[in-house]
């Protein structure tokens, strides 16, 4: 990479990692002013979640919520999606970076393919499906998942993987014609042999097939018979055909010499390609030593007679009985007109034996010995013949003299398993009756009268290595002894008869033609060479790709183009092919036919017979897809779109960016090594992402809950907790924090898709539902029936029937036994395997467990300025806690790059908007099967059918996902296709997916107010799945009345509202800080209001963070920075006590602790109030001094205050949380007990410390400090909460007495501290600021976001945002991290001049007004005023929210609400009535 200059800031951003950590913050960051470079490593951005069923806590479906954000962000014009890459290096500084990205081929080019999936369809390749998880399929050519972006497919291609065609030197497509002739595609199958082998039913019979020898199925039972499914090929298709339509002839003359498989060759691509080539033969009739030297029991004359036709029938000329040098010269050729010539002259000479009496009367060399026989000469054959020599030759002439009845001995001076000749040839001739003699070598012919008698032998041992790597054959002494013979045939290799070669000039180099290894060029312009005449007796298939590569050569010669650019040596198999496949059965190989030895050795009939198509089919079927693409080439024939491009290549792309955010994932981890879990060894043990695919819609099995094994439906299911996590022996000693949740979801869901009575059991050593809601979730989960067991698994074993048995132990001791038909093994999670190498070429620092290292104060920050992480590359979370990190990275991105803001953007642009006011309504209809969350109950075809006879519909159609890219395309296709002016989608919820349709709609032109929805996943499938014919009637009755309403819409114009460039934040803690500090670094101003008369919110309080970073010298910093910050105005002492206004434009009031007031303007509002700590009721709290709370023995540890005398420490927890009061999980408070613990520990190594605890919820890298603290010796009890401690006082001493499960007792603990674990508790004054922005807050008292994944920094009010323990309890750095991410979606806001509001607002018609007020009285957004002068309401398009609460009210029928007009109400209520 070239050196940058420095001092440039960029305004561009590279995003590593496609997941939803990556799309949030590519999203935040195009959205502020940036352009950014998502990369992404897989074919597809959605990451893990778009492999996931449901989502926790809500149970929404994971790709429909998902689905949106793909679409958004793949057609979001300063986002520039780069899939199949991958960051290889980084060099430069912050804000000025140069990102060195591999961009790997997809073999297919992006912007012509349109999705079809036609090339799927004709792809003969079936792979196991890695989205899938292994247990579906997929094809070669592919799109991971149907709403995949990008919509286009790719081909899984690894030539370097396919042994079989790195083995065969013409470098035959093995494994795709294999494929094709799984798939019955024998013609196909024939044509991409002829690409590279133009004698398929030939070579299927005589190659020595160097595939099979490579075939990795060779490691599992036997390799695949490939030659032999050539010639069944070959065979099934009598006609003629070609690999393409041969080009029309040129008219250039070329001279092959030779007729054998390299000139037969050479000439059929020279023809294939417009040339005129002429093959001169020596002999009588073509195929050189096909026809001369191979026996007719091996290949049948009229098989290659048929071949050497289809050669001809291209247009080459073959002229027999011409020798070269006796008839035809290379300069007569040339003065005949052609203008290249090929060698192709064979090695047709014989190599003696140099031992005495070998020129004897009988001695005849093989070669010799088998061109007669095969030119049907008188041969004199001996009674008894001896054959020297272990090639093919040598078993040909063997088997051919056995036919004749002749006794016969073959010597061989090296052991069996070293013969160089086919193991099937030297069975064959062995089981004819052919005598072997190895380690035997001849030294002298014995003869009588000149004739052959016998032979003297020498019997060989095997000494040192040779040059070639094999042991040396040693004569052994003394070991002489003579066999009776009367003929001996030498089979020990050929030479080239070279004499005419060198009176023409053409260079020899030891004994062979000298050639260019590439070009196969000679020394004579023009002249080309190859097969044995250049590598010496070899067998057919080296020939045969010399003949091709040599054609090659001459086109370029002929076109006076460069000879050898672009031609790289093939590379070779790998030594190590791999592992099987995970769960690949043996498949034993299909049996090739043969005659009885006593049969065949009758004559020359054949001696293998072919396979029968139902054989063939599924021999082929064994291969094992190791290069998954085949390149059999299906796809580019069937590609309409000509979007198919075998040729890409791999290119490096240098990229100019101001940061780098990494969100590379996390991998789940592999549960293999555990084999007490039996995972790989019972098909019914899966992964727990294994089991989301068998749950989902798109997945293996549509969505139908059966176990791998027989696709049954299971009845029992037990899910095994912390598999790769809490675990140190593998390497994952932390707590992955998602596992307990999507264990409770997963049996839910489980539960749901049963169509009978289905058990489910978690087995668990703690419970760790920590999230927002989650506890709530494991409550209902309990409701469901969901059996938890506290336990530890150590066995699984499967029966005989095929169920699992479960071994286990509880708290109570005793092992346990149980049988289940299915184990969900909850899997952890761990970095991803390329982590360290990229971390090592970044300059990253990793965690000891291989995750990106961060400090807690700046979560986002890696150990290289300018390069942030978010997601689970820092540690494990879940979805909503990812999706902040993201917001928070770019965030941090932003502030750094504000002064490049919007320089590198481009502004989208829409096509002009149709008027359509004086057309009839031309309505499309979309109806989404969404897999089976609609399809598997409601008749989608049926709901299309019904939607086309609905008045104004003039197109319906289903889709399997309506919400995928591609089906955005479509729609937008048939807007203009059928002139649609209105458009239904018929699908599942509009709060996801109306924003995604609505633009759609908008760039096919229209207004986006003319389309709707209707609701058929939540109100049809889901709530009526019992009732499949009833979920399809109100279906159609859903349609039909969007249909009759979307008639009336109208187009509504868009509202442009200016944006405030400021912020008004709410709370002066640690998350008001952080989020204050960011803002204003961005340039923009902020009003930071603090209700106490000082700024630090709780942060105060504490001492350190569980890392032991100090709190106080953090805050102090912080607080400073913002004091000295001038964007910033700081208010203390003072509270919001009115605000109005909306999006962009707020005005709220402030009034201090002197009662005076000011109002302040701002576009945007952050809530960041935080929490309190619930004042405990119970445990004598307040009633001993000795009685406190965590939080006040964090003060106390900082200030060092009622330390000295506490040698006995009980510290109870779940104090105010987990109770019907507070029936959350307060999530920070067993970290908490767990870091106090350790620093009283630290402080006194030999006080005693006791944590009760029901489950210790030390989440994520905090289980390392859990650890430490039992290895310190403080003792953790667990207890009920049936059973909860209580405090008692004896003898003026405390106790703290609990049930210990372990011992089933009671004991009593001394305290001289009593430390309550208290719980987080609401602000108390989020009520009253909920009212006054009207933003809502959840049961809980908790500020409740617009969607509990995907917006959790945000309200559904526009322009609020909230951050920090007012959103849910959460420590100090996670609180650092929202406010980051809460301060990145005000930018995305802020940093825009105006926004676009809705178009569905209430009108006033001042002609029925009556002034009356009503309608004042009942909008909760404050739209709604009554103007004095003229006594009748007005309502503020920018305020009003579209809600329709004053038309409903209005008595006078004065307001309607555009879009929901009285008229479209009450057409859709005549539409459900059938009117």
């Amino acid at each position: 990479m070239t050196k940058q200059p420095n001092g440039k800031t960029i305004g561009s951003v590279l995003v590593v990692g496609g997941g939803i950590a990556g799309i949030q913050a590519s999203l935040d960051l195009a959205e502020s002013g940036y352009y950014v470079y998502l990369v992404e490593k897989s074919p597809s951005i959605g990451g893990t979640m778009s492999q996931l069923d449901k989502t926790f806590p809500t149970n929404d479906c994971s790709m429909c919520i998902l689905a949106p954000k793909l679409v958004d962000s793949g057609r979001h014009l300063n986002i520039e999606v780069m899939t199949y890459a991958d960051l290889v290096d980084l060099e430069g500084e912050p804000g000025n970076f140069r990102a060195l990205v591999r961009q790997r081929p997809r073999y297919v080019d992006v912007d012509k393919c349109t999705g079809c999936g036609d090339c799927a369809e004709v792809c003969p390749v079936v792979v196991k499906s890695e989205f899938d998880e292994g247990l579906g399929e997929r094809k070669a050519t592919f799109r991971p998942f149907p709403q995949a972006y990008p919509s286009v497919f790719g081909i899984d291609r690894h030539v370097e993987k396919r042994p079989c065609q790195l083995a065969c030197p013409a470098g035959c497509a093995a494994q795709g014609y294999v494929a094709l002739i799984g798939q019955g595609k024998y013609k196909e199958a024939v044509q991409l042999i002829k690409e590279t082998i133009p004698l398929p039913g030939v070579m299927g019979r005589v190659c020595v097939h160097p595939c099979e020898g490579a075939c990795k199925r060779g490691q599992l039972e036997a390799p695949v018979s490939i030659a032999a499914l050539k010639r069944f090929a070959a065979d099934q298709v009598p006609e003629t055909v070609h690999p393409w339509t041969p080009k029309e002839q040129t008219g250039e003359k070329v001279a092959i010499v030779g007729s054998g498989p390299a000139g037969l060759s050479c000439a059929y691509y020279l023809a294939l390609e417009g040339y005129r080539p002429t093959i001169f033969e020596a002999l009588p009739e073509p195929g050189g030593m096909l026809r001369y030297g191979i026996p007719a029991y091996r290949l049948p004359r009229e098989v290659l007679d048929k071949e050497i036709q289809d050669i001809c029938s291209v247009g080459v000329e073959i002229k027999t009985n011409t020798a070269f040098g006796r008839d035809i010269t290379l300069e007569g050729l040339t003065e005949q007109g052609y203008k290249a010539v090929f060698l192709g002259i064979g090695a047709q000479g014989s190599r003696k034996l140099g031992i005495p009496g070998e020129d004897a009367e009988g001695v005849v060399h093989g070669v010799d010995y088998l061109r007669n026989v095969n030119l049907g000469l008188d041969v004199p054959t001996g009674r008894k013949v001896g054959i020297v020599g272990g090639g093919n030759v040598a078993m040909d002439a063997a088997r051919t003299l056995i036919r004749t009845g002749a006794e016969v001995h073959v010597f061989y001076r090296r052991s069996r398993s070293e013969m160089p000749a086919l193991e099937e040839e030297v069975e064959g001739a062995m089981a004819e009756g052919v005598k072997f003699h190895f380690l035997t070598n001849p030294i002298e012919v014995l003869t009588e009268d000149g004739r052959v008698r016998g032979v003297r032998c020498q019997r060989m041992e095997l000494g040192p290595p040779d040059a070639s790597g094999r042991r040396r054959p040693v004569p052994v002494a003394g070991s002489e002894f003579d066999v009776e013979i009367d003929m001996l045939i030498p089979a020990i290799g050929q030479t080239v008869l070279g004499e005419a070669l060198l009176e023409a000039g053409v260079a020899m180099e030891h004994g062979t033609i000298k050639v260019d290894p590439t070009t196969l060029a000679t020394n004579l312009p023009g002249v080309f060479a190859g097969g044995d005449a250049v590598l010496g007796p070899q067998v057919a298939v080296d020939a045969i790709a010399h003949g091709k590569e040599a054609a090659i050569s001459i086109q370029r010669y002929l076109a006076g183009e460069d000879l050898a650019k672009d031609r790289p040596a093939r590379p070779k198999p790998a030594a190590d092919l791999g592992e099987i496949p995970r769960g690949e059965p043996e498949k034993p190989r299909m049996p090739i036919p043969e005659l009885p030895p006593m049969e065949r050795i009758q004559g020359m009939e054949e001696v293998h017979g072919g396979y029968t198509p139902a054989e063939a089919q599924t021999e082929a079927q064994r291969c094992l897809n190791c290069g998954v693409c085949s390149d059999c080439y299906q796809c580019v024939k069937v590609c309409k779109a000509e979007a198919i491009c075998h040729d890409q290549r791999e290119e490096l792309k240098e990229i100019e960016v101001g940061a780098v955010v990494l969100c590379p994932g996390f991998e789940e981890f592999d549960p293999s090594s555990l084999m007490a879990y039996g995972y790989n060894r019972y098909a019914n043990v899966v992964t727990s992402i294994e089991f989301e695919r068998i749950l989902s819609a798109s997945g293996p099995y549509g969505g139908h809950l059966v176990r791998p094994s027989d696709k049954k439906e299971p009845k029992r299911i037990a899910w095994l907790q912390c598999v790769g996590s809490r675990d140190e022996q593998v390497g994952c000693g932390y707590c992955s924090s998602v596992c307990c949740t999507y264990a409770i979801k997963e049996a839910m869901i489980a539960k749901e898709h049963s169509r009978a009575e289905l058990e489910t059991a978690i087995f668990f050593m703690d419970i760790r539902t920590h999230g927002k809601d989650f506890e709530k979730y494991y409550e209902r989960g309990k409701n469901q029936g969901i059996r938890f067991v506290h336990s530890k698994v150590y066995d699984v074993q499967e029966t005989p029937s095929g169920s699992l048995r479960l071994r286990y132990t509880t708290e109570e001791g005793g092992v346990h036994e149980e049988e289940f038909d299915m184990v969900v093994l909850s899997v952890g999670l761990r970095p991803p395997k390329e982590a360290s190498k990229q971390a090592e070429k970044l300059g990253l620092q990793l965690n000891e467990y291989g995750f990106c290292a961060t400090d807690p104060l700046q979560p986002v920050a890696s150990s290289r300025p300018g390069v942030y992480v978010a997601g689970a590359f820092s540690g494990p979370k879940d979805i909503p806690e990812t999706v902040v990190q993201a917001s928070a990275a770019a965030a941090a991105a932003s502030a750094q790059l504000a002064s490049a803001r919007h320089e590198l953007v481009r502004e989208k642009t829409y096509p002009p908007e149709r008027d359509v006011e004086e057309e009839a309504p031309r309505i499309g209809v979309f109806v989404c099967h969404c897999g089976i969350n609609i399809g598997g109950v409601v008749n989608v075809p049926a709901v299309r059918d019904y939607a086309k006879t609905l008045p104004f519909v003039v197109y319906a159609e289903d889709n399997m996902y309506t919400c995928s890219e591609d089906t955005q395309i479509r729609i937008k296709e048939k807007i203009q296709e059928y002139n649609l002016n209105r458009v239904v989608v018929a699908s599942c919820s509009p709060r996801t997916h109306e924003p995604l349709f609505r633009e759609t709609v908008k760039e096919g032109g229209l207004n986006p107010h003319l389309f709707d929805m209707a609701n058929i996943r939540d109100q049809c499938s889901w709530v009526h799945m019992d009732d499949k014919e009833g979920a399809t009637e109100k279906a159609k009755d859903l349609v039909r009345m969007v249909v009759a309403k979307v008639a009336l819409n109208k187009s509504l114009p868009a509202i442009e509202l200016a944006v405030r460039q400021s912020v008004l934040i709410i709370g002066g803690g640690v998350t008001g800080l952080t989020a204050a500090l960011n803002l204003a670094a961005q340039g923009f101003e902020v009003h930071l209001v603090e209700k106490s008369d000082r700024l630090g919110g709780q942060g105060l309080k504490l001492n350190k963070t569980i890392e032991g970073k100090e709190v106080a010298p953090y805050l102090a910093q912080l607080i400073d920075q913002v004091e000295r910050n001038e964007s910033i105005h700081v208010y203390l002492n003072t509270e919001v006590v009115a605000a109005e206004g909306f999006v962009g434009n707020y005005t709220s009031t402030l009034r201090s602790k002197d009662g005076s007031t000011r109002q302040v303007d701002h576009g945007a509002v952050l809530m960041a109030i935080g929490a309190g700590e619930y004042r405990p009721k119970e445990y004598a709290y307040g009633q001993e001094p000795n009685v406190c709370t965590a939080m006040e023995l964090e003060e106390a540890l900082k200030d060092g205050q009622r330390l000295a005398e506490a040698n006995r420490v009980v510290m109870i927890q779940c104090v105010g949380s987990r109770n019907d009061e507070h029936p959350y999980c307060s999530r920070i408070c067993c970290s908490q007990a767990v870091k106090n613990a350790l620093e009283l520990k630290r402080r006194d190594p030999d006080r005693e410390v006791w944590v009760l605890y029901r489950d210790v919820r030390t989440y994520g890298f905090t289980e390392d400090y859990y650890r430490k603290a039992r290895e310190a010796g403080v003792l953790f009890i667990r207890f009920d909460e049936e059973r909860p401690p209580q405090v008692v006082k004896e003898d003026g001493e405390l106790y703290v007495t609990v049930t210990d499960p372990l011992v089933g007792q009671e004991v009593a603990l001394p305290a001289d501290l009593v430390v309550l674990g208290t719980g987080v508790v609401p602000n108390p004054d989020a009520a009253a600021l909920a009212q006054l922005y009207k933003v809502p807050l959840n049961q809980d008292g908790f500020f409740l976001e617009a969607h509990v994944k995907l917006r959790p920094c945000e309200f559904a009010t526009d322009g609020i945002f909230l951050a920090g323990a007012a959103h849910s309890p959460k420590n100090l750095s996670e609180s650092i991290g929202q406010a980051q991410g809460a301060a990145a979606r005000i930018t995305a806001l802020l940093s825009k001049e105006s926004v676009t509001g809705q178009g569905e607002v209430a009108s006033v018609d001042i002609k029925m007004c009556i002034g009356c007020g009503t309608c004042v009285d009942v909008c909760a957004f404050g739209a709604v005023k009554l103007d004095s002068e003229r006594g009748v309401a007005q309502v503020n398009e920018a305020l009003c929210k579209g809600c329709g609460t004053c038309s409903a009210a209005c008595r006078s029928g004065a307001i309607d609400l555009a879009g929901f007009s009285n008229e479209q109400i009450l057409r859709e209520v005549d539409a459900l009535c059938l009117l």
